[in-house]
């Protein structure tokens, strides 16, 4: 029995990891000594629908393809799109028949996170916006919420496997277990034992609303630390919440009144795009959770649209092999990629897969630039 219900990577490379009746397709392809040339593509709307969603996912997806004899062309990581084909893969069909459930799987939800990610990031641009997702979902995706998150454009994230894999620092300070473990009436206690013991570069952070009044405790912890304290971090439980922008612009008065300017305020759970927006005024930072790692998957499907050069596609598909271009106005048009290029308009699909081998290089950072750059170009709607 395994230790875990996870299917390993292995399982996933070799095809394993599908559904059943593809694995049924390829037996009665191979049985009838059939395996076409097809071109297939990965679609969320045939046409663009003016709701814009980020790609994401394409790392993890480049690799089912590594030695299989095929071409892919793809959008570019954190490229925005609104419809037509976000991938296109050229070969005989056996070559990745059985890779079509594990392929959707990693597009669709990493393009789902890391699209609420960046509506988080757009309600409130210039606050600090620390992921606090990977509690909600299996651990083995952990890397794949917080990669989504940073793609959007958050500022850190709380998962430390996640930033090894990553190559980044998880950033975080204090639950509300530590206050407790210390005692009610002994906050104080656990805020100056976390500043004693934990590095000089981490910042401090209280955590200020497990016992009592938030003023109160934001007061005793800048007591507390004194110059030493950086930030406070709300974190009231929706049920007894209230009225949350006047707790923080209570507990901003307060502090300024004793001359605290220097302390800022960080607000976490169960924040979204419109809490942001609402908030941003008067808190410094958030830490977002389930928007981003519980987002609805992007609704791909892979559809052959091109046998042995002629256009085939199931009824309410479009056929024919297909490009995607950004217009300098923003526009996302969709058209046969053996036709004339619309005018000025930049192709956004490029080569992925080349025979099998990687093509491309893939730079999280760059990403992050792609996906805001491309979200100020189309006037990416954070309700959308």
């Amino acid at each position: 029995m395994a230790a875990f219900d996870i299917v390993p990577p292995e399982t996933i490379r070799e095809g394993g990891a599908t559904d059943a009746y593809f694995e049924r397709t390829v037996e009665t392809l191979e049985h009838a000594d059939r395996n076409p040339h097809v071109t297939a593509e990965v679609t969320a709307d045939q046409f663009p629908t003016g709701a814009f969603e980020a790609f994401a996912g394409i790392e993890d997806a480049a690799q089912l393809f590594v030695g299989r004899g095929v071409d892919v062309d793809a959008l570019s990581e954190g490229q925005l799109f609104d419809g037509g084909p976000v991938m296109r893969i050229e070969g005989p069909y056996l070559e990745f028949a059985r890779f079509e459930t594990a392929l959707l799987g990693f597009l669709s939800q990493a393009s789902g996170m890391a699209t609420n990610a960046l509506r988080a990031r757009r309600a409130a641009p210039e606050s600090m916006v620390v992921s606090f997702g990977a509690r909600h979902v299996h651990p083995s995706i952990a890397a794949v919420v917080e990669r989504s998150a940073l793609l959007g454009g958050f500022d850190g994230f709380s998962h430390v496997a996640a930033g090894e894999l990553l190559g980044r620092d998880a950033s975080g300070t204090m639950p509300h277990a530590l206050v407790i473990c210390f005692g009610e009436g002994n906050q104080e206690n656990a805020w100056r034992a976390f500043d004693d013991a934990v590095a000089a570069d981490v910042p401090r952070i209280a955590l200020c609303d497990t016992y009592s009044d938030e003023v109160d405790e934001v007061l005793r912890a800048a007591d507390a630390l004194g110059d030493r304290l950086d930030s406070v971090r709300i974190d009231t439980t929706s049920s007894r919440r209230g009225d949350i922008r006047h707790i923080l612009r209570e507990v901003r008065w307060e502090l300024d009144a004793r001359g605290r300017a220097d302390v800022d305020l960080f607000v976490s759970g169960g924040l979204g795009p419109a809490d942001l927006r609402e908030l941003r005024d008067v808190a410094a930072g958030f830490g977002v959770g389930g928007y981003v790692s519980n987002a609805d998957p992007v609704d791909f499907a892979l559809d052959i649209v091109a046998v042995d050069g002629e256009p085939a596609a199931k009824r309410g598909k479009l056929s024919g092999k297909k490009q995607v271009y950004r217009t300098p106005e923003g526009g996302h048009e969709v058209a046969l990629a053996d036709r004339e290029d619309p005018a000025d308009g930049d192709a956004l699909l490029e080569p992925l897969i080349r025979d099998g081998e990687v093509v491309r290089d893939f730079d999280l950072d760059a990403a992050i630039d792609r996906a805001r750059e491309d979200a100020d170009v189309v006037g990416f709607d954070v309700l959308s």
